[in-house]
Parts: structure tokens; C-alpha cells; sequence
């Protein structure tokens, strides 16, 4: 077992009290990332985000025509932001190991950075992962992906298919597998970022968090 990995805390954008001619949109942007960041979805609101861009409400609906269209653009952000997570998690795995045992450290790298961005990220993981049904609706696009391309559920899609090409799953196993394996991992991140786990020493959500990704691979 892994030791935990205490992520470093995040690096706000610099405050700014006007924007760069041409860049209204993106101070737009960075301002609604912040108000998910200290607050989830529910803190991102258009008045908010031009008080912080210093500019005025008006200003906002030449980039955002509704509160809705900036918070799916903040939305991507959040799951850019996780997918880059899974990859930095994916990029420190050993190569050299058998097919079958690199095939399952993927699976498990998904899964542990999926419950590390949750606890250091709590507002942004539940802008990506909890915003409403009517919110969630549409294809959020590459805004949405990490540099390699991939948003979270397509990374976790991709490493159930590295699974079955290993040997590791069945592959009449293999349809709607990601859906388990997600279900489970966020419903242990919810538990501990606003249920009642909420607290647990990170030594010890780490530990859970692994016994719980056991799990999930053996049942896969």
C-alpha cells in the first residue's frame, strides 16, 4: 500500500482589479473557478464574477449569455483539473511492470486521484461531479480534459479497457465497468468531503481509500 500523498495546496489566480483589453472573458472565468473553489457550484454567480473582474454586470453577457453558460464553463474547468490530476497520478506509475499488474496500477492511480482531488479540492470536485441535472446537460468539450486529451471518464473508460486487453477482465465483463468503479469511489469521496467521514485524519481516508479501490478492482 501506497503511503498518502498530502497534494500541495493550490495556487490561486492573482488577483487582478481590471483586465487585459481582450481577456474579459478569461478574468470571467478565473474569477467563477474561484467562487466554485471556496464555495461549489452554488457560490457562481454572474454579479459576483464582474464585481471581481471590476467591470459591469452588463459586461458579463458579451462572454456568458447566462448564469448557466458560466458555470458549464467553469464546470470544464473543474473537470480539466481533475483529469490533470489523474494524469500526474498516472505518469509517476512504474512501467516496468507485467501487462496484467500495470494494467490494474492504472486502475488504482484513477481511483486514488479521483479521492485526493476530492479532499483537496472540495468545491471544485462537486462543481465537476454534483452540479444539477439541467447544469450537467450538453458535451462539455476539450475544455473539459486533461493535456493528454482525455476528461476523468474517459481516462477511468480507457483503464477498464486496458484491464480486459491485459488479460485482467473478462470482456463480458466489460460493459457499463467504469459506471461501478465510479460509483463506488465517489460515493467514499462524498462520505469524506461532506458526509460522515468528514474529518477523518487523511492518513486514515487515504488507507480507506485504497481498502475501498481493492474492492472495486476484484469486483470489476
Amino acid at each position: 500500500m501506497s503511503p498518502p500523498v498530502v497534494p500541495p495546496a493550490p495556487v490561486p489566480p492573482a488577483a487582478r482589479s481590471t483586465y487585459r483589453h481582450g481577456d474579459l472573458r478569461r478574468a470571467l472565468l478565473d474569477a467563477g473557478i474561484e467562487l466554485a473553489r471556496d464555495g461549489g457550484p452554488e457560490a457562481v454567480a454572474l454579479r459576483e464574477v464582474t464585481r471581481r473582474a471590476g467591470v459591469v454586470p452588463n459586461a458579463a453577457y458579451r462572454h456568458f449569455a447566462s448564469r448557466r453558460e458560466l458555470l458549464l464553463a467553469v464546470r470544464a474547468a473543474a473537470l480539466s483539473a481533475a483529469a490533470t490530476a489523474m494524469e500526474k497520478e498516472l505518469a509517476a506509475l512504474p512501467r516496468d511492470q507485467p501487462p496484467i499488474d500495470f494494467a490494474r496500477a492504472r486502475v488504482r492511480a484513477i481511483g486514488t486521484a479521483y479521492l485526493r482531488f476530492a479532499q483537496a479540492e472540495p468545491g471544485l470536485f462537486r462543481t465537476a461531479f454534483l452540479v444539477s441535472s439541467e447544469d450537467a446537460e450538453g458535451e462539455v468539450g476539450p475544455a473539459s480534459a486533461g493535456a493528454g486529451g482525455m476528461n476523468p471518464f474517459e481516462l477511468l473508460g480507457t483503464a477498464v479497457d486496458r484491464l480486459v486487453e491485459a488479460g485482467a477482465l473478462a470482456p463480458s465483463r466489460r460493459p457499463n465497468a467504469e459506471y461501478l468503479a465510479w460509483s463506488a469511489v465517489h460515493g467514499l469521496a462524498l462520505l469524506i468531503i461532506e458526509g460522515p467521514l468528514k474529518g477523518m485524519e487523511p492518513e486514515a481516508a487515504h488507507a480507506l481509500g485504497q481498502r475501498l479501490i481493492d474492492m472495486v478492482e476484484r469486483g470489476l
